[in-house]
């Protein structure tokens, strides 16, 4: 038996002829084997520099043919390039080649996509094979304790998916991180291919593939406003310059938490601008908020309204559209069809609740810093992530914080909360909505805390003055 390997650049005419010839060999003589390798042209001349290395040939060109004597205990003989296997098989076999150099460069051309499509299939293979690494900052804090029976539950990135969870945090909860790592591990989830701990900074975000980004805790002491917003910056800057090193090149970053959430995407966007498109911010906190406080007056379930609309800043001076709101199965005089739906507004008739009780339950929770409880946050970002990964329900609007482009006349260069769809592993801006213009007297008192977040973050302004309305909170669209 005559076993022949036969390697060569993938876009290069003499392997095209060479492979052409040793089909016919194989196809029309017994004892006739061909095994063949295609190399990118890119890495064409150091692999063959390796292969020579490791036999210790002498070869330069494409292609290069051996004999395999593995039945015999050898490590290969070299037959040389291709005029060496031309003359072999006229003297062996009485078979030579006619191809013409058109020919060659065509099917060189198609032996260099063919090789690139299963080098693609190859890469996708592996990403369904190595697990989704999901990294955890500030992992002691309790969203992440709430998150992580969500995560491994294969809800979020799907039944298809393992992953492999890392936590990252600071050296002094090192202990603790142990003993959560321990009880993932009891989960005994099938999603779950690893829980590892990450106290070093250098090794943050190693191949990361999805980054969630909790808040903080700090404990230096701040005695002003402005102190507390630039030292939002350090941590920022060295987690933007991490993901952009370490992670992987399509890593999803999610920012969650109490405070500062839309500068916190901002700066990560400054110090990460390769993967901007790919930072967010969870708004699907203030929008649970807002669905069960209807409820809570309509007597009705929270999951049964849809379409309420966050827009501003996440975790301070924000606004809830109702507008495109709509309550199903709602039990009234008149009942329809599970997809019937009525405008929320038409059945709310105490405008006074709306624009005072309701506004001023949200205005406490942002002055008390409640907002967004270790559990609500947790299924904000999952359902944010899992929306990420599969779409959000079709129709359905949902609440994010992004860049602004100029969107809805929205300042650009800040991060805002603003009415989006997820589709196909991206998000985009649902700019043709019909009637959510937003008056200048609101935007204006949305944008102007962001715009002097950024500015005081990045030193370009001394003093924040918080915008003052003329009348306090939140503000509710009707």
């Amino acid at each position: 038996m005559a076993k022949f390997v036969l390697a060569g650049r993938a876009d290069c005419p003499y392997y095209a002829k060479a492979e052409l010839l040793a089909d016919y060999l194989q196809k029309n003589l017994p004892d006739f084997q061909i095994f063949k390798i295609t190399q990118h042209p890119q890495v064409w001349e150091e692999w063959l520099k390796d292969l020579c290395d490791k036999n210790k040939w002498s070869h330069k060109n494409s292609p290069i043919i051996w004999r395999e004597l593995l039945d015999r205990g050898g490590k290969g003989l070299l037959l040389g390039g291709y005029n060496e296997f031309l003359e072999h098989a006229q003297l062996y076999y009485d078979v030579t080649s006619s191809m013409t150099t058109e020919l060659m460069k065509a099917i060189a051309q198609e032996n260099l996509e063919t090789h690139i499509e299963k080098e693609l299939e190859k890469e996708a293979l592996k990403d369904l094979i190595n697990p989704l690494q999901v990294w955890i900052t500030s992992a002691s804090a309790p969203a992440c304790y709430n998150l992580i029976p969500i995560l491994t539950s294969g809800e979020v990135f799907g039944p298809d998916m393992e992953i492999s969870i890392t936590l990252f945090d600071n050296k002094q909860t090192e202990e603790y991180l142990k003993i959560l790592a321990t009880e993932i591990q009891d989960l005994v989830s099938p999603f779950l291919q690893g829980v590892s701990i990450c106290t070093q900074v250098e090794e943050a975000f190693h191949q990361a593939h999805v980054v969630i980004v909790l808040d903080d805790p700090t404990d230096k002491e701040v005695y002003t406003l402005e102190d507390c917003i630039r030292s939002k910056v350090p941590l920022c800057r060295l987690y933007g310059y991490l993901i952009e090193k370490n992670a992987h090149d399509s890593v999803r970053v999610i920012v969650g938490g109490k405070t500062f959430v839309n500068l916190k995407t901002v700066l990560l966007m400054r110090y990460a601008p390769n993967i901007a498109h790919n930072i967010i911010a969870v708004a699907l906190g203030v929008e649970g908020e807002a669905k069960a406080a209807l409820a809570r007056k309509l007597k009705t379930n929270p999951s049964h309204i849809k379409d309420v609309i966050i827009w501003g800043n996440i975790s301070g001076n924000s606004y809830v559209d109702l507008r495109k709101a709509k309550i199903y199965r709602y039990e009234s005089a008149i009942w329809g069809p599970p997809h019937f739906s009525r405008p929320i507004l038409s059945l709310i008739f105490d405008s006074e609740w709306v624009n005072k009780d309701f506004v001023a339950s949200f205005e406490q929770l942002t002055t008390t810093g409640k907002q967004f409880g270790g559990i609500l946050a947790a299924h904000s970002i999952a359902t944010t992530l899992k929306y990420w990964y599969h779409g959000s329900p079709p129709g359905e609007i949902v609440s994010v914080g992004v860049l602004s482009e100029g969107q809805f006349g929205i300042p650009e260069g800040i991060v805002f909360s603003m009415p989006v769809k997820f589709e196909n592993g991206t998000w985009v801006a649902l700019t043709d909505l019909p009637d959510i213009e937003i008056s200048e007297q609101i935007m204006t008192r949305m944008t102007s805390d962001l715009i002097q977040e950024k500015l005081v973050a990045l030193g370009d302004l001394i003093n924040f003055q918080p915008y003052q309305p003329d009348s306090k909170g939140k503000t509710v669209e009707q």
